[in-house]
């Protein structure tokens, strides 16, 4: 890593021009002011030039769809693998051109972003994963415990299992790559280095929950759990240093939840998932329509993770150079 972290290089650090006017040069200095700080461009603009990037491309994608006439809008009722890919593939991929262009003008490697493609897939995201899945399995074993859920079989043939356990695997891993590093990357390290990480952290989490405002079936208990699951993720980069193990849990919660229990995630129905499930009971109990992510288990489940993950990675890790 560089020494600060929007740090211009020396020969892009260009003094402010001598000016023999007192008042002109000391309004230029202050205009400087605005863009410059001690570490570089500072943090909010660079975030601004990120997103802004993303929305280009946004925009330009739009305009393709609709010259192709091709209908941009998926099936919002249902979670389809192919459907699910291409829309957070599209996520992912605008991400990552608009973080590979700010790691080129801040003279950064893409990795220390927060997803260092040396260690991906590796210990931290397998770990992750299945901490993921008995997660989700703890939730729905105590909800079952208390007569709210219960399996009833499977739900499809036997010849069709081993397709749909690839689509599925393919797709929650492109879901949890997408939204760790929309969420918690670029945009996490960024204004880390602005404000602090708790505060980004409690920022981006919200605006994670704001995302999902959208799903059908969604309720406030259920976006108060997305806040929890967020303020989790930013925890665990905080003590591996990077996303691979948040990328893991994210995938291994999801996979679990909507292909292997068949159960509702963030108020929409599986599809081709790999058991029957039904709730009975409360809302609170069972999430409603939202899913167990609602269900008020779901947020003792995080703490028990992050609990044991913290005993288990007590170090802080992440620290990008330049943060308050």
């Amino acid at each position: 890593m560089s020494n600060d972290a929007g740090a211009l290089p020396p020969e892009l650090a260009v003094p402010p021009a001598p000016n023999s006017s007192p008042q002109m040069s000391g309004g230029s200095s202050g205009l400087r002011k605005i863009f410059v700080g001690p570490n570089g461009i500072r943090a909010g603009w660079r975030l601004l030039i990120f997103l802004a990037v993303v929305a280009v491309l946004n925009v330009c994608l739009g305009l393709a769809l609709r010259l192709l006439h091709v209908n941009r809008a998926p099936n919002a009722a249902t979670l389809e693998p192919f459907q699910l890919f291409v829309l957070e593939g599209t996520i992912f991929l605008f991400a990552c051109i608009a973080t590979a262009i700010m790691a080129r003008i801040e003279h950064r490697k893409l990795g220390e972003y927060g997803l260092p493609f040396r260690s991906g897939m590796g210990k931290h995201f397998w770990e992750g994963t299945v901490w993921g899945f008995l997660a989700i399995s703890g939730t729905l074993l105590t909800i079952f415990g208390l007569h709210g859920f219960h399996i009833t079989g499977l739900a499809i043939p036997g010849a069709v299992i081993p397709g749909a356990v690839v689509s599925w695997s393919i797709t929650f891993l492109m879901v949890g790559l997408s939204e760790e590093f929309a969420f918690r990357g670029y945009t996490q390290f960024t204004l880390t280095t602005g404000i602090g990480f708790w505060p980004s952290a409690v920022l981006f989490s919200a605006l994670f929950a704001a995302a999902h405002l959208g799903n059908p079936g969604e309720t406030k208990t259920g976006l108060l759990s997305v806040v929890w699951f967020g303020l989790l993720f930013c925890l665990i980069l905080r003590r591996t240093g990077n996303l691979w193990w948040a990328v893991g849990f994210h995938a291994g919660w999801d996979w679990g939840q909507t292909f292997f229990y068949g159960v509702h995630d963030s108020g929409m129905a599986p599809y081709h998932n790999l058991l029957n499930s039904e709730f009975f009971g409360p809302n609170w109990l069972t999430g409603g329509s939202v899913g167990p992510e609602a269900s008020v288990f779901t947020p003792i489940a995080l703490l028990v993770v992050a609990v044991l993950f913290s005993r288990r990675y007590p170090e802080r890790k992440y620290q990008p150079l330049g943060s308050v």
